[in-house]
């Protein structure tokens, strides 16, 4: 560990690092329980994966900018202390998978030696801040909202008002009013707007996928630039608190939302106006560093193939509002690529474009800032890396997660359906190559990793039972999602569910169906126009399970017979003493909120001291074996349990000292009162813990 000292110039990143390394020697010797080791590591980017002893690394990526430097700093971790794949996710990360978790701490300081992290990949935490890949040179932007995204990512990260919510909160940047960064689909949703010639965001809140999809609520209309990170942090913070704990399939924002109402929420958030540092925060966009293409004379080179490099030109290359370049898309199958063509695709941009990519949504790659007179030498280069397959962000590009191949979660394979859909479409659909009208995108489970329920045409990994009792990988199939722009979207209708090995010729009915009938209409048109209920007869007879074949009870992507198993990997843990453990984890907030007190960062620590408080209250709780869920919820029960009836004396009531922090604002002299009055509460539970014990 003594390397991380002497090569690390962060010293906040260092004690990070630090931290995990003595972490996972705690555990591996028993001394934390298994929940809460769990929960540190998720917050660190360490994701258990299917495969029993390794473990998936998320690389935080935000908003999907990666310099060339950057790109070859992760290919050689990946070659080091993974397997030279590198996985684009739909949040703009990269994943990388089969990771031995005591080296994690070394891993992660590698890639701290180009500013790349892992810090809060995972967990619940605000999870990777994602733009459109088109930020900064979007002909339809009124600006480039990428500063936006990188403050706002900046100042959230390590913030302890975000450490330990109750499920992740995500957000996102749009462009311009085409959506692209899909704001209804977010906790918070930005897009670009100018009002009166001020920058701001027309701001979306609430909305999210997985099983009980839900559509963003307009929260502002326009909302400056400089009020988005205190809004923000107001969100977070009433979210911290009222958010569900104890369900965890009920516990993200949307659902809050969905008991309380918009209305009840800004009053919430009102509530929290006192707490909040600053009022105003400035993001100096003029300061942020914009990568600069280099000046370069194009090689001549020739091209053989015209009819392909023309097909490719025309789905492939997206023109920019810098005049005199065009930004090139790479279609990326399933998101993976390896790291031999990553160092050669960093070289590439590098000596040529600007030195940076930008990573997709739909699991793809950007390259921005190419002179208009290198596109045939960029074709000629990228066909030599195989990435020149047309159909970028069209109909053939199907999205897809990881599904059964690595995730814990996935009920069925995703990237085996993914791969023969879009050969049914190149081989019998060709047309579609250069269709961006129709989306399709596949999920291994109900989570939506891949979108699935937002898409036009969209598969969900299930399974499926038949009379005589035996279970077949299965596809639910859901129609009708669709953008539509300006932070407005349809989700699509669960159709039909049918075998997995059926899902090709839904797709050509679907199809064939379309090409018949829609007359020129885009497809949410036409599926509104038909209906759910016509699809459903169209589709029904291919979810019979009395003909089911051999073939059927094999997945795609693989030879063996299907088995579910959902939950596969993580390891087994050790029973200690959780009472103990929490009162610990409250000494480490305390010497959070002080070493955050004498760097004169207030607001952070008068945090610290409230997290400590309401997490010393909940292990007396559960001490009394009383189930605990939300913040607030804590505070009201330790008062009507343990104070009212005067088994603790705290001279007051808890309410009273610990929503001070609602009250005052962060000085200094309260930041102090408030650390203080942590401590003592502490001091007292401890005390009261130990009598109980002793009796």
């Amino acid at each position: 560990m003594q390397s991380f000292r002497t090569e690390l110039e962060n010293p906040v990143v260092e004690k990070d690092i630090l931290e995990l390394a003595h972490k996972i020697e705690l555990f591996r010797n028993g001394k934390i329980d298994e929940e809460k080791f769990r929960s540190l590591r998720l917050a660190r980017g360490i994701y258990g994966q299917r495969q029993e002893g390794v473990q998936m690394i998320r690389i935080k990526l935000p908003y999907g900018k990666v310099l060339s430097h950057q790109l070859r700093r992760i290919a050689e971790v990946s070659d080091e202390y993974s397997r030279s794949r590198l996985h684009i996710t739909t949040r703009q990360d990269i994943q990388i998978h089969y990771v031995d978790i005591n080296r994690t701490p070394e891993l992660w300081a590698e890639l701290e030696r180009d500013e790349v992290t892992i810090r809060e990949a995972c967990g619940n935490t605000v999870r990777n801040v994602t733009a459109s890949e088109t930020a900064g040179i979007d002909i339809n932007e009124p600006f480039d909202v990428s500063p936006y995204a990188d403050a706002l990512f900046k100042f959230f990260l390590r913030n302890p008002i975000c450490q330990e919510m109750g499920r992740k909160f995500k957000v996102s940047f749009s462009a311009s009013e085409e959506d692209t960064g899909l704001s209804y689909m977010h906790d918070l949703g930005f897009i670009a707007k100018i009002n009166n010639g001020v920058k701001g965001f027309k701001v979306m809140l609430g909305g999210g996928l997985g099983s009980q999809p839900r559509h963003a609520d307009l929260f502002y209309e326009f909302l400056p630039s400089d009020k988005i990170i205190p809004l923000m942090e107001g969100v977070l913070r009433v979210f911290d608190r009222y958010g569900e704990r104890k369900s965890r399939a009920k516990a993200r924002l949307k659902f809050l939302l969905k008991d309380i109402g918009l209305e009840a929420f800004k009053i919430l958030i009102e509530e929290e106006q006192n707490a909040i540092a600053f009022k105003s925060v400035t993001i100096d966009d003029a300061n942020y560093k914009v990568s600069k293409p280099v000046t370069v004379t194009a090689p001549n080179v020739e091209i053989k193939d015209i009819e392909a490099y023309n097909l490719w030109k025309s789905t492939n290359v997206i023109p920019q509002k810098q005049h005199g370049y065009v930004a090139i898309g790479i279609k990326v199958l399933l998101g993976d690529f390896y790291t031999d063509k990553a160092r050669l695709l960093a070289d590439l941009v590098e000596q040529y474009a600007a030195g940076e990519i930008r990573l997709s949504l739909r699991q793809n790659i950007l390259v921005p800032f190419v002179k208009e007179d290198l596109l045939p030498f960029f074709y000629i280069e990228l066909k030599k890396l195989g990435f020149v397959e047309a159909g970028y962000n069209k109909a053939v590009d199907i999205t897809a997660c990881p599904g059964t191949d690595t995730c814990n979660l996935g009920i069925a394979s995703s990237t085996g359906i993914a791969q023969e859909l879009e050969r049914v479409i190149k081989t019998e659909y060709p047309q579609y190559l250069e269709n961006s009208d129709l989306v399709i995108k596949i999920s291994g489970c109900m989570n939506a990793c891949g979108q699935h329920n937002m898409a036009n045409i969209g598969f969900q990994g299930m399974s499926i039972r038949t009379k005589d009792k035996l279970v077949a990988p299965a596809l639910q199939v859901l129609l009708g999602g669709g953008n539509l722009g300006n932070g407005k979207a349809y989700f699509a209708d669960k159709v039909v569910k049918i075998p997995s090995r059926r899902g090709p010729e839904a797709l050509r009915r679907i199809l064939d169906d379309f090409e018949t009938h829609a007359e020129g209409k885009q497809f949410v048109d036409y599926y509104n126009e038909k209906g759910e209920k016509y699809f459903y007869h169209l589709l029904t007879d291919l979810s019979n399970t009395d003909n089911l074949t051999q073939d059927d009870f094999i997945d795609w992507g693989t030879n063996e017979q299907y088995v579910k198993a959902i939950g596969v990997g993580e390891c087994a843990g050790v029973v200690i003493d959780l009472i103990a453990t929490l009162f610990l984890e409250s000494e480490e907030k305390i010497q959070e909120s002080k070493t955050a007190y004498n760097n004169s960062v207030y607001s952070s620590a008068i945090y610290e001291a409230y997290r400590s408080m309401v997490n010393s209250a909940k292990a007396i709780l559960l001490s009394e074996n009383i189930s605990t869920n939300t913040q607030a919820g804590i505070i009201k029960q330790f008062d009507e349990l343990f104070v009212d009836t005067h088994k603790i004396d705290l001279g007051g009531s808890f309410s009273d000292i610990v929503y001070q922090i609602k009250v005052y604002p962060p000085t200094k002299d309260f930041a102090s009162n408030y650390i203080n009055a942590a401590e003592e509460f502490l001091k007292r539970l401890r005390a009261f813990r130990d009598t109980k014990i002793v009796n």
